[in-house]
């Protein structure tokens, strides 16, 4: 009975304390899923490959693709591409998606032309290179690089295509104002080509290869050793790639591209079916025209000068100075692919 009774001021002095201690605070609500990531790709391009094949990849709901290129970054406009170019419209020449994209697939030259207004776009990944080829017509008195003088040339203005129709043109000797050259969507040049409107095309595959095809017998193209090649790589911007949570969304679809790009080389009958659905194209003339394009999923070790090569070049139609190369470089962020291929 004693030993009770000392406890039963204990008992009251410990419900007291419960008493004036404060509820136990509630579970805290479950985060809410990350937005899906948001990447764009121009339709009409073969290069977006290894992305599109990557985003039927991964978990659904987490990644959704779009027409577009870099401008769609910030959700800018690009008048150069979308006036001043005759002919079909090129689908995507200007952005098309709503909204801001997480990642954006373009040529270099789309990046540094749109980098001048938005110097925190960032290169982290080259899917794919483009092997060009002048694609021309011997009827037309064509069959050297050299007889290119005085002829008509339709390329897309502002582009890599344009770019590499004006390193041909050097190889022998000539500038673009020793041609004339008429700025063309790339299914437009083709049809020009095919229809005698123009002499020869500087655009990328597959309308090079549908011309090719188209002309039979009467058909001569160019692709000097050591050309000029097209680097299509994905872009983010800086803020996106400091916030850790979104940083890991892009590197985690990264390593989905990486598998892409190797099944672009080994098995790419799955990738070509989905490029046809979003193309248009016949599924046929994509597997034919294939082998123009190499899928590294890497940073080209030259990805510098060539950047360096085309920001002279655009600067020169522009009139204004290229940026210097170590501006350059900081459009280059190599700590995602390197985060990438971390296991």
């Amino acid at each position: 009975m004693r030993k009770a009774f000392l406890l039963a001021p204990v008992v009251a002095l410990a419900l007291a304390a419960c008493a004036g201690a404060p509820p136990p605070e509630p579970p805290a609500p479950p985060a809410a899923p990350p937005q899906p990531l948001a990447v764009v790709g121009h339709s009409s391009v073969l290069e977006f490959g290894p992305v599109l094949l990557a985003s039927t990849k991964v978990p659904p709901g987490t990644v959704g693709t779009a027409s577009g290129g870099v401008p769609n970054l910030w959700n800018a406009t690009d008048s150069q591409l979308s006036s001043g170019v005759g002919g079909r419209t090129a689908s995507g020449s200007a952005p098309v998606t709503e909204g801001i994209a997480d990642l954006a697939g373009n040529a270099g030259t789309q990046t540094l032309r749109m980098s001048l207004e938005h110097p925190d776009a960032r290169i982290v990944m080259t899917v794919t290179e483009g092997l060009y080829r002048i694609v021309a017509r011997p009827s037309a008195g064509i069959s050297t690089i050299a007889d290119l003088e005085g002829k008509r040339i339709a390329t897309f203005a502002n582009t890599s295509a344009a770019v590499f129709l004006s390193e041909v043109l050097k190889t022998a000797g000539l500038t673009e104002a020793d041609v004339a050259i008429t700025s063309l969507t790339a299914p437009a040049g083709a049809d020009a080509l095919i229809n005698g409107e123009v002499d020869a095309i500087s655009i990328w595959e597959p309308d090079s290869e549908r011309a090719v095809k188209a002309l039979g017998a009467d058909v001569v193209t160019f692709r000097p050793e050591g050309s000029y090649r097209e680097i299509y790589s994905l872009n983010a911007k800086a803020g996106d790639l400091a916030d850790p949570a979104k940083r890991a969304q892009i590197v985690g679809f990264l390593r989905e591209v990486s598998a892409g790009c190797r099944a672009a080389e080994d098995e790419p009958a799955e990738m070509q079916a989905l490029l046809a659905e979003r193309t248009g194209q016949d599924q046929s003339l994509i597997a034919e025209s294939w082998h123009h394009h190499r899928f590294p999923c890497a940073l080209p070790a030259d990805l510098i000068d060539v950047l360096v090569a085309e920001e002279q070049w655009l600067a020169d139609k522009d009139g204004r100075a290229p940026r210097s190369r170590e501006e350059l470089t900081g459009l280059i962020d190599a700590s995602v692919l390197e985060e990438v291929r971390t296991p």
